[in-house]
């Protein structure tokens, strides 16, 4: 049968479905396939899913919605499974808002219960079950380059990730670079990555773009974060810099440890930015990055969020830190000079060179941060990128 939904969730924005979609009653319970559900009820707190536009849209009671099977184990939102069986008939829940559906196992009193909805079938095209991995991107060669790599990593959600990435995309853009948005782990949603684009980025995926409709659960991220990376590298080659943020915290079931202490992605990055929501955590969670050897260059978030928090990463931790919300400019100074080394004093001695007629020193924000090195082809050449 065919049935033409009132609201599509952002889960199966790959996908490419009509204004109809052929339905199924026989259902494949694993995580990506895709559903189509009725609504049984209306919220008005957690009572909007995002649409494959970027959207939100409220969800009423009767509607029919297209979304995928996916787990999320969100410490401030529901924690949800996917069934091992599923049938035409059954109640399940909408776990995010992107369309992630599955059973509910734990709630959250800041947004009540997760709205219930009946299970009408399995979204199919020529007899055979939809599933978003089926639509993923190809993995890239080996070999493509991927450009020096800013980490965005937080304590816990909510912590002021996106807001550090937005403000970095903004600013690294008005100095003369090329920069690109990825997110590597969390529940599928298209709201940070088009939030990122809406800020200046070129390019912005995520491990929806590879199948995934969230990365709660598995052991081993870093394979997907590496395919995320070389696939925005792939498709702009141009870049000079990504900016990869990290959903959900460092200490978690979404797979941000995996990533981080693999060698592979740690060679791609250039500097690290941790958002903390208080001190205990900024504290916690370089205590956390120094166990693993790896660095925190500069600490954001609301432990910045007043000259207590400033002095205390400054002259307790001796780490740099500065606030996304009230002084971008700042944070993307620190992370700029992190990421490149000394860029801010080869852009001090490019302005001294202009005003004494230099031709030769370098000309833009890009030539500085990479010495002004460009090849036969006007390219700039690789210096420590990948």
């Amino acid at each position: 049968m065919k049935i033409r939904p009132h609201k599509v969730g952002s889960v199966v924005s790959r996908v490419g479905l009509g204004p109809e979609v052929e339905v199924s009653r026989l259902v494949e319970a694993k995580s990506g396939q895709v559903l189509v559900v009725r609504a049984l009820e209306e919220k008005r707190v957690y009572d909007v899913i995002e649409l494959t536009t970027g959207r939100m849209a409220h969800v009423s009671q009767g509607d029919v919605l297209v979304g995928a099977l996916g787990r999320r184990d969100a410490l401030r939102g529901f924690v949800g499974r996917v069934p091992t069986s599923i049938k035409a008939g059954d109640v399940l829940h909408i776990l995010n808002l992107g369309g992630v559906l599955g059973e509910a196992v734990s709630e959250n009193k800041d947004v009540g219960h997760p709205l219930r909805v009946e299970v009408l079938g399995m979204a199919t095209r020529n007899g055979r079950g939809l599933n978003i991995a089926d639509f993923a991107l190809p993995v890239p060669p080996d070999d493509v380059e991927v450009p020096p790599v800013i980490a965005i990593s937080g304590t816990c959600m909510n912590a002021g990730k996106t807001s550090a990435a937005c403000e970095l995309v903004t600013h690294l853009t008005a100095r003369g670079y090329a920069v690109g948005g990825v997110k590597l782990t969390g529940v599928a949603a298209q709201r940070d990555t088009l939030n990122m684009a809406d800020h200046g980025a070129q390019i912005v995926l995520s491990f929806m773009d590879v199948g995934l409709p969230s990365t709660a659960g598995m052991t081993d991220v870093a394979p997907v974060a590496r395919h995320v990376l070389r696939a925005a590298a792939q498709a702009a080659p141009d870049l000079d810099v990504i900016i990869a943020e990290m959903g959900d915290g460092i200490i978690g079931s979404y797979g941000v440890a995996s990533i981080l202490e693999d060698e592979g992605f740690a060679a791609l990055v250039a500097s690290h930015v941790l958002c903390a929501t208080d001190l205990v955590a900024a504290w916690g969670g370089v205590e956390w990055f120094t166990r693993r050897g790896l660095t925190v260059d500069v600490v954001a978030g609301p432990a910045t969020d007043n000259a207590v928090g400033m002095a205390y990463l400054r002259d307790e931790l001796g780490i740099a830190a500065a606030n996304a919300r009230t002084d971008g400019v700042l944070l993307t100074d620190l992370v700029e000079d992190a990421t490149f080394g000394r860029v801010l004093a080869a852009r001090e001695a490019d302005s001294t060179a202009r005003l004494r007629g230099d031709e030769g020193s370098p000309t833009t924000a890009r030539d500085a941060a990479t010495g002004g090195a460009r090849d036969a082809s006007g390219g700039m050449t690789s210096e420590g990128g990948a």
